[in-house]
């Protein structure tokens, strides 16, 4: 197809296209003569990933090309590549202190409480760290039991996913894993409000209908 119809298939203006192809987000299609190329399938998902990205992930264009050199580069350690591209998404979260031996202390206890293996600077225990200590300096720190509880629940969801995986293909591994993270996680935090508001509604308001 012509970069045209990609525009057509995709909803996606040709001058975005040109801008892909110019900032190496989009290959180059196949040369028909000088100022024509073709493209086929494997465009058509890659426009479609950059938009995800970049629009309905809410990624930098600098975010969104390290995640796609990685799809297209996962190297030989899928798990590495897949920490470095789930690293890469929203919240963001500032590089440890390299000289500070125990840099997110509450996330580590929470880890080694639930018998969790994950390395010490991964992102996410950044995002643990600053949401732990937010609860606790709201006065509603996260009790043990209810951590095991929450735990229990979200490792089931993660085996789920993760059980999913092509592993068989890195560079679909990558995308299923970014887009996935990004894009299932709100699903979990809404169905979450709605699991409140449906029992509350039982205890509250037994009778209702």
């Amino acid at each position: 197809m012509r970069i045209s119809e990609l525009g057509a298939t995709t909803g996606v203006p040709v001058a975005t296209l040109k801008y892909y192809l110019r900032e190496g987000l989009l290959h180059a299609g196949e040369a028909r003569g000088a100022t024509q190329a073709d493209y086929d399938a494997t465009h058509v998902r890659r426009v479609r990933l950059v938009r995800a990205l970049t629009g309905t992930v809410g990624l930098s264009l600098q975010q969104a090309r390290t995640i796609l050199q990685l799809v297209d580069d996962p190297g030989d350690d899928l798990y590495e590549t897949l920490g470095c591209a789930v690293s890469a998404l929203p919240p963001a979260t500032t590089e440890p202190d390299p000289d500070d031996p125990d840099p997110y202390p509450l996330a580590r206890e929470a880890m080694e409480r639930l018998g969790w293996r994950v390395h010490p600077t991964y992102a996410g225990m950044a995002q643990l760290e600053q949401a732990l200590a937010a609860a606790s300096d709201a006065g509603l720190p996260m009790s043990d039991e209810r951590l095991e509880a929450y735990a229990r629940s979200l490792h089931d969801i993660a085996r789920y996913d993760l059980d999913r995986l092509p592993g068989d293909d890195p560079a679909a591994s990558v995308e299923y894993t970014v887009l996935g993270t990004a894009l299932y996680e709100p699903v979990v935090l809404a169905l979450r409000r709605l699991a409140h508001h449906e029992i509350a509604g039982r205890m509250l308001h037994p009778d209702a209908d």
